[in-house]
């Protein structure tokens, strides 16, 4: 009995803390494959250029955790982003560009959350829809044209501040706002709930549909700021950018633990699961991995990461089913 409880233990402990260790042993495998890896600059470009798929994936962690998902996070970044380069462009404010990208995303996730809601559209579904109709969209508004010339707008992807990208510094403010709102709010332990079992949720009072609109709310404001650093970074407003990166936001989701069946995740296994993606992708060009077989590499990745949740989640089933 004493053994069983000793190896229980020991599995949910390694089951907590897997991913950061899976994290240590990929930065020293790293280290060992190309001594240039540990350079402050290439961390620093790392972490940079996984600012704004690690910003939209807040999202996702939220979404999924209440056992939805948005698949539309790319073309919605890339309609918001090319109206505020526009807004940019006519008014030369910063403030308001910012805002119209913020307001267009949360417009479009409400949309997407009013199809959940009210019309009880499977999420898969209505952002799929979204994320066809924001693409086109943005197309549409710049004629398939990228729009130039957006002068400094670019401070907010390619600016510094006491020596540190803005990029991060969104990304780590993102980082605590998440953290927090999970952690410490009526929302976010509703969010759980949700996620854990929808029907004793509602049972138990909370109002279902009002927090998964605010989710996607919430949501939709992480795609606005995305946005704003995206367009910033590419120095462009492009209707056909960030493309795909609906699906590395939830990579990034999906192998920091957040489970697909709802209930469990947070904001610091997220980051991880950037890391863990972004480490990835850095060693690999160094090494020389063909890039194609880096497609396969992290396809791989996602399939296991889902395949130890399941597994790990059948077990502790198996586990309460034994002590009862």
């Amino acid at each position: 009995m004493e053994k069983g409880r000793l190896n229980g233990s020991i599995f949910n402990t390694l089951s907590k803390y897997s991913i950061y260790l899976v994290l240590v042993v990929l930065f020293l495998i790293s280290w060992m494959a190309n001594e240039n890896f540990i350079t402050p600059q290439n961390l620093k470009n790392v972490a940079n250029q996984i600012s704004v798929s690690t910003i939209l994936a807040f999202g996702q962690t939220i979404l999924v955790i209440a056992g939805m998902l948005d698949l539309s996070s790319g073309s919605v970044l890339a309609l918001a982003g090319v109206l505020l380069v526009s807004t940019y462009v006519n008014t030369g404010s910063l403030i308001l560009s910012f805002l119209v990208s913020i307001i267009v995303a949360v417009i479009c996730n409400i949309i997407s959350g009013f199809m959940i809601t009210k019309f009880k559209t499977p999420p898969f579904i209505a952002t799929l829809a979204m994320m066809t109709m924001a693409r086109g969209a943005a197309l549409l508004y710049t004629k398939g044209q990228n729009i130039y010339q957006i002068g400094d707008y670019v401070v907010f992807g390619q600016g510094e501040t006491l020596g540190i990208p803005n990029p991060i510094i969104m990304l780590v403010i993102t980082l605590a706002i998440t953290a927090y709102i999970l952690r410490h709010t009526v929302f976010g332990r509703s969010v759980y709930a949700i996620g854990g079992n929808e029907e004793a949720a509602n049972a138990s009072g909370i109002d279902v549909n009002k927090v998964k609109m605010k989710a996607y709310i919430l949501n939709g404001i992480f795609v606005g700021i995305a946005g704003v650093i995206f367009m910033s970074r590419v120095n462009g407003g492009m209707p056909n950018g960030a493309q795909g990166y609906e699906f590395k936001a939830l990579t990034a989701t999906v192998i920091g633990g957040t489970s697909f069946t709802g209930g469990v995740g947070n904001a610091i296994g997220t980051v991880a699961g950037a890391f863990i993606v972004g480490f990835l992708d850095n060693i690999m060009v160094m090494v020389g991995v063909h890039s194609y077989l880096q497609q396969v590499v992290r396809g791989a990745i996602i399939a296991l990461s889902v395949i130890y949740d399941i597994w790990a989640k059948s077990r502790k089933k198996g586990k309460k089913v034994q002590s009862a």
